[in-house]
């Protein structure tokens, strides 16, 4: 009598009994978008707005090079630079934070969670400061066309981050749960991709603002 063999998981325990849809189970779960279907419908959107303001932007530089160059020197590089630092180091507590939460260590994730949340109030006291800074320097959106886009792309993203401090401030409340369920899981997804989206936009306006000769 011939026995078939049931095949191996490669990501099974050996000392663990597995039902065996589980690994089938387990390969859908490896190959699940984080969050919500809406959140990343929101996240291309906003990425294609964006790449609109970029592109008109550069255009309008183009044609005043000289314009943007002097005003781009006046540029105080340590706010954009602050800014950067903040929100890289946001992301690097977003990513800890989620990875401890998976792995059922909800107190540690919940401090994770905080630390972005103080990352991103940072980000907002160094942006008013900078704006004030601006301000006393003569520089308003009236000032010429790079301050124009200056403030108002800048603006843009200040108010994406200000939403993003409420969605960490949620996010919070969640990890401190006593049990998540994978409702809470892909709720903590959405807010840790949103975040995300809002340190790509600004490495790019910290680029095309502060940096591009």
């Amino acid at each position: 009598m011939t026995v078939r063999s049931r095949p191996v998981d490669p990501f099974a325990d050996p000392f663990v009994s597995v039902p065996p849809m589980a690994p089938r189970r387990r390969h859908r779960e490896l190959g699940r978008v984080p969050g919500e279907i809406g959140i990343w419908v929101f996240i291309f959107g906003d990425m294609l707005i964006f790449a609109l303001f970029f592109g008109v932007f550069v255009y309008e530089r183009s044609r005043s090079a000289a314009l943007f160059e002097q005003a781009r020197e006046h540029m105080n590089l340590t706010f954009g630079a602050g800014n950067t630092l903040l929100l890289l180091t946001g992301s690097m507590f977003v990513v800890l934070g989620l990875n401890a939460l998976r792995h059922g260590a909800s107190e540690r994730g919940a401090r994770m969670i905080l630390m972005t949340l103080l990352c991103g109030a940072g980000f907002v006291v160094n942006k008013v400061l900078e704006y004030s800074n601006e301000i006393q320097a003569g520089h308003t959106p009236s000032t010429n066309s790079f301050y124009m886009y200056y403030f108002v792309f800048t603006g843009i993203h200040l108010l994406h981050l200000l939403i993003g401090i409420v969605a960490l401030a949620i996010m919070y409340l969640i990890a401190r749960k006593p049990a998540l369920v994978n409702r809470d899981v892909r709720n903590l997804e959405a807010g840790a991709c949103y975040w995300h989206l809002i340190d790509l936009l600004w490495i790019v306006l910290f680029a095309l603002l502060y940096l591009m000769r």
